[in-house]
């Protein structure tokens, strides 16, 4: 690869109304922004946490629903494993939240036959994080078992009038927005793309083969930053085909050949898409512009899958704080970036500036 191809990706797509209406400030601070994950059949909160909790239900898993700021998901979950003596494998979660932010979301400790310490940890993760509530399960949590994400945003420094925001924001209530990944997934400048053409695909069927899917790879940490690197290649090949769809107005409208109902767009794998026919053959033109990142999945054995190409905010409500303060209320599904939703009406700046953050899961 040459020096000039590290400078190529692309990574702000087109939005829906071929230009947005406003700058915004996001995350000035991180009360401006707070995510609430929901978990069917999980309790929403407690009375209170003493030393004589007693923990609802039965299973080898203690649930814990933690309210964290300025602590990324993955930080927490290392630290909750030193505390409960358990490997880092052993503490489950559903999706990453952001640090620059205030998160509550689910954890599960694998505690089998501990029943009678629960209390006891539950007081020292307590000094830590707020516990806002917990039980007992018989299965891990994994990624994406959630049902989705509550989010509280407040933007500062809206640049245009309330009735142009209010217009978009009705239209994005109604038709939602594409449904890009975030471009924090792609690292700083496309990094994690400027990696992954130097994957050895191998490496990722042996990860497969022998971790079982666990993370518990012969390749060690090695192995692991492959697959956030392909992940990061599979998610930009999808926006690239989103964005084409966005900009002929057919991102909304499934077309013929896709094998669903709704209009979706390809997670790229082992034979490339499962769409057939005009469609098939667009997102396999527009995959093979980039044939460093089409190289990877001919032997990856991955599986094509979709994904939905519009992202709906659920409940989407609005609040106007002063002329240029704005609070939004809304729910997505797990998968869905707030900060793409909303990009696709504001320019926003993130005021947390180089901090790391995840704004889905």
């Amino acid at each position: 690869m040459t020096d000039t191809s590290v400078h190529k990706w692309r990574l702000d797509w087109p939005v829906s109304g071929g230009t947005r209406v406003a700058r915004a400030c996001l995350k000035t601070m991180p009360e401006d922004f707070r995510v609430s994950e929901t978990l069917e059949g999980f309790p929403e909160s407690l009375s209170g946490l003493s030393g004589e909790a007693v923990v609802d239900g039965d299973g080898e898993h203690l649930c814990l629903r933690l309210e964290k700021t300025g602590d990324n998901t993955e930080y927490v979950a290392g630290e909750l494993a030193a505390l409960a003596g358990c490997r880092s494998f052993d503490v489950g979660f559903c999706g990453l939240k952001d640090r620059h932010a205030v998160t509550t979301q689910w954890f599960s400790l694998y505690r089998p036959g501990m029943f009678e310490d629960d209390a006891a940890l539950m007081a020292q993760v307590s000094e830590r994080w707020r516990v806002t509530a917990f039980c007992r399960s018989t299965r891990k949590l994994r990624r994406g078992e959630h049902q989705g994400n509550h989010f509280i945003i407040r933007l500062r420094q809206v640049s245009a009038s309330r009735e142009a925001v209010d217009g978009a924001l009705e239209r994005l209530k109604s038709h939602g927005a594409p449904n890009y990944f975030g471009p924090q997934r792609f690292g700083f400048g496309g990094a994690n793309l400027d990696r992954a053409v130097h994957i050895d695909p191998s490496t990722l069927n042996r990860r497969r083969r022998h971790g079982k899917g666990r993370g518990r790879a012969s390749g060690g940490r090695g192995s692991r930053k492959n697959v956030l690197y392909f992940s990061a290649a599979r998610s930009w090949l999808f926006n690239e085909v989103l964005a084409d769809r966005v900009m002929q107005g057919s991102w909304q409208t499934p077309l013929p050949g896709e094998p669903e109902t709704f209009a979706t767009g390809p997670l790229w794998g082992d034979g490339g898409t499962t769409a057939s026919g005009d469609v098939g053959q667009q997102e396999r033109n527009i995959v093979a512009r980039t044939p460093e990142l089409a190289a990877l999945f001919q032997t990856t054995r991955m599986k094509p899958e979709r994904r939905p190409l519009v992202a709906t905010p659920k409940s989407l409500n609005w609040l106007w704080l002063e002329d240029n303060v704005l609070e939004l209320d809304f729910f997505l599904e797990p998968g869905q970036y707030a900060t793409t939703v909303l990009s696709d009406i504001f320019e926003l700046e993130d005021m947390s500036l180089g901090h790391h953050t995840q704004t889905h899961g």
